[in-house]
């Protein structure tokens, strides 16, 4: 279909903001210029793409079907004028960076405010999400890459992965659970206890329910929460057995002990991902060699 780019793009804008007056502002254009576009493009798709009415605007499902396909499109031109307007410098451009809260805080930190020192003119974006979320920004090149848990389900084929880090997951409590300290439990044996864990949404959620599963035992949490950080502070205050990463454990904890498991519990990874079917910046690609 012949179709202006035009269209599209004022189309991306009202899905974005639902509102023609803000699309407007975005586009430098006027709201009645807006509104004219949507209703070319709707007599050319022959579908509505829009429901309106005096309070609000909301995306018809064929609207929402093509959102999913021109969001990533819109990304990736978005890419090239970065990566065409920066000239292989690093003297301004974008850097977006997909990574959850705890990766953030115990790993990303350091290197952001390398990066930052050596190459202040770049604008630094890190989208925090769980690691199997930020996948799908990489999928959709929200972002220029992702740093995750690994193995994550989120991941697909057309996504290059390198890994950067080792860790291992411990169970920790405090002396509440002091029958369990200096002891060699079994999973069947701790499943007695309240466990506290990261919710469904997270690989280390996935990891956890597939290893008990090996073992023919189903995983019921006590309470399940979308930060590590709150997860060790319960466990302070006695209120289960914390499932977490061990880099998320201070060295000099005193209030907590590690809960010693019969079974073997793989090794994990931090990677970092990157889509090879999208451009990486300059920028991006700095950042990942630092890494």
């Amino acid at each position: 279909m012949d179709i202006n780019y035009e269209l599209y793009k004022v189309f991306y804008h009202v899905a974005n903001t639902l509102s023609f007056s803000e699309a407007s502002k975005q586009l430098f254009i006027s709201q009645s210029a807006v509104s004219q576009s949507i209703k070319v493009l709707e007599k050319k798709l022959n579908q509505p793409l829009f429901i309106r009415s005096t309070k609000r605007v909301q995306l018809t499902p064929e609207g929402e079907i093509l959102l999913k396909h021109i969001e990533p499109a819109m990304n990736l031109i978005r890419q090239g004028e970065n990566q065409l307007l920066e000239a292989n410098t690093l003297n301004g451009g974008q850097l977006r960076i997909g990574a959850s809260d705890t990766i953030c805080r115990y790993y990303l930190v350091s290197y952001l405010k390398d990066f930052h020192r050596r190459y202040p003119n770049v604008h630094i974006k890190v989208t925090n999400q769980t690691s199997i979320a930020c996948a799908k920004l990489l999928e959709s090149g929200q972002v220029d890459f992702a740093i995750t848990n690994y193995p994550n389900s989120g991941l697909s084929n057309t996504q290059n992965v390198r890994i950067i880090r080792e860790f291992k997951d411990v169970f920790v409590a405090n002396d509440e659970y002091k029958e369990l300290k200096g002891k060699t439990v079994s999973l069947k044996n701790l499943k007695q206890f309240p466990i506290l864990m990261l919710d469904r949404k997270s690989t280390t959620s996935e990891f956890l329910h597939s290893m008990f599963q090996r073992h023919q035992l189903d995983l019921v949490p006590e309470i399940e929460l979308s930060s590590n950080d709150l997860l060790i502070d319960l466990a302070r205050i006695g209120l289960g057995v914390a499932f977490v990463p061990d880099y998320c454990i201070p060295e000099n904890e005193r209030s907590l002990f590690k809960v010693q498991i019969e079974e073997e519990l793989p090794i994990r990874q931090i990677v970092v991902a990157s889509n090879d079917s999208l451009p990486i910046s300059q920028a991006a690609k700095q950042f990942m060699e630092m890494l």
